[in-house]
């Protein structure tokens, strides 16, 4: 069972561009690095640097310490009813807390196959729109402000 605890990573260049990601068990639903904490102790960052990797290919390490950075903003919303079944019985709400990762320009994807079909870079603007999620439409606005 998934906790309710998750991490956004929201990719972007020095040129203002955003790395979309699309949901392999969601044709056209658009969005950025997502995943739940795989245990309760287990450090915001860490969780973040981990699903990067595990979904893009990219290793936050590799591109300096300052590269991914949280974003000091966190929200709670409701778990979409398709997805509850993925968490334990009862479970309504989730607690996503914000990542940016800095890279001066694109980067090659490696995607996870049984998580996401395809990829692109946007602007913030367009990436923002295209996003299925609020949040995720937040996140990536709140570039323009960092």
């Amino acid at each position: 069972m998934k906790i309710s605890i998750s991490v956004l990573v929201v990719i972007h260049t020095a040129k203002g561009e955003v790395l979309l990601l699309e949901r392999a068990d969601h044709p056209g639903f658009w969005q950025s690095v997502t995943g739940s904490l795989d245990s309760h102790d287990e450090p915001l960052i860490e969780a973040a640097a981990r699903e990067l990797l595990e979904e893009t290919g990219i290793d936050a390490q590799s591109f300096g310490k300052n590269a991914l950075t949280s974003m000091d903003h966190s929200v709670e919303y409701e778990i979409y009813s398709e997805w509850r079944h993925r968490y334990p019985p009862g479970t309504l709400k989730n607690t996503e807390h914000w990542f940016s990762m800095f890279l001066e320009d694109r980067v090659p994807v490696q995607l996870a196959p049984r998580e996401h079909i395809s990829c692109q870079w946007q602007s913030i603007e367009h990436a923002a729109s295209m996003c299925f999620s609020p949040s995720n439409q937040e996140a990536i606005r709140k570039l323009n402000s960092i």
